[in-house]
């Protein structure tokens, strides 16, 4: 039987009206949201911004003040979480210590009464699937860390659920076995088709495994998208702040035609005209700009084209794969940072602290913000 057939059907997933109160505190505030089935969304934000509160309520822990959970086309919001044909995995991984590696996987068949021979045949399954056959008769303390979690893993998934659920999963984990289990969890994730609810605080965690990322703040959903979406089109300053690096720039905004923005961005005595590409009809008036630290590149020259800003290297370090520089600007309060792409062992420019340089980058590589 192969790995497909070791899970149900995967559902839509929608939060129709959603809010949820801790006495004064608001960590929902009447959301609304749809996991289309076979998805992996994230839900992405800093401590208390309402992701975990999010989760809670899908599985049945937290109970709304307004709304409804539906899964496909039926409210769970009266039913318990061991009714809701949902799977979850924790970041402690919550295994049983004096149960096997085989017995932890089939607890939850054995709870809804499998017969022996099918709870054989799906732990092997489940074992095969994540790359751990053979492990059955191990106990958890002599499994590592990223073992422990494809066993949870496999735990959650062996009863067949209609949703996944996965809180801060990898968090427990070092930073180069989490970014190997991330690659591991979405080969399962794909391989199965379940439609699964990611909740972490890791901005790369969110963008490498997810098809779409919800962005959230002290519990409002900000942005709705695909990884590349809202990382290159974020839509406010925080989203654009938390998904990574970003340049801000200040000023007054004017319609220069076609879908094109100039914004006059005023630096002491200087004044510098940035252009923008947007396609929503927008006011004029003080509005301010992003900028990703990859788009921006570094010359002596001023370029021909584009956009330009004079500077000044105040700081560089080299951090393997790209070199990181600081710019400043005369009379621009914060510093632009600017990310150069590392190409060769030799003969390549590195500009040094005190050198003179011209920022340039593409009018489509600024993003029109639309929250100040």
């Amino acid at each position: 039987m192969g790995a497909s057939s070791s899970v149900g059907a995967s559902l839509e997933l929608r939060l129709e009206g959603i809010s949820k109160r801790f006495g004064q505190v608001v960590a929902l505030d009447r959301s609304d949201l749809t996991v289309e089935p076979g998805l992996l969304l994230s839900l992405l934000g800093p401590s208390g911004c309402g992701k975990t509160t999010t989760l809670r309520i899908i599985a049945g822990f937290e109970s709304p003040d307004t709304g409804r959970v539906v899964i496909g086309d039926r409210d769970v919001g009266q039913l318990p979480p061991n009714k809701r044909g949902l799977g979850m995995v924790f970041q402690n991984y919550s295994l049983f210590p004096h149960m096997t590696v085989g017995e932890n996987i089939a607890f939850g068949l054995k709870m809804a009464r499998v017969g022996p021979r099918e709870v054989r045949s799906r732990v092997g399954e489940m074992l095969d699937l994540v790359h751990l056959p053979g492990f059955e008769e191990r106990y958890p303390h002599q499994l590592s860390g990223g073992q422990q979690q494809r066993v949870a893993l496999a735990r959650s998934l062996v009863t067949r659920p209609a949703v996944l659920l996965l809180d801060e999963p990898l968090g427990a984990l070092d930073k180069n076995l989490r970014e190997n289990m991330q690659f591991e969890l979405r080969r399962i994730q794909r391989t199965l088709g379940t439609t699964t609810i990611l909740v972490t605080h890791d901005q790369e965690e969110a963008l490498t495994l997810s098809d779409r990322v919800v962005v959230m703040n002290q519990g409002k959903i900000l942005q709705v998208g695909s990884p590349n979406d809202v990382y290159e089109f974020p839509h406010t300053r925080f989203v654009s702040e938390f998904l990574g690096a970003s340049n801000l720039f200040e000023g007054g905004l004017a319609h220069a035609g076609d879908g094109t923005f100039e914004l006059a961005v005023t630096h002491g005595e200087d004044t510098t005209v940035l252009r923008v590409l947007h396609d929503d009809n927008v006011g004029t008036g003080e509005a301010m700009i992003a900028v990703r630290p990859e788009k921006i590149s570094l010359s002596e020259e001023a370029p021909d084209r584009g956009n330009v800003v004079r500077g000044e290297v105040a700081g560089h370090v080299f951090r393997g794969s790209y070199h990181a520089y600081e710019i400043e600007v005369a009379g621009r309060d914060d510093p632009v940072f600017v990310y150069s792409q590392a190409r060769s062992r030799s003969g390549e420019q590195v500009f040094q602290p005190g050198q003179a340089v011209h920022m340039s980058w593409d009018e489509s590589d600024s993003v029109l913000l639309t929250d100040n």
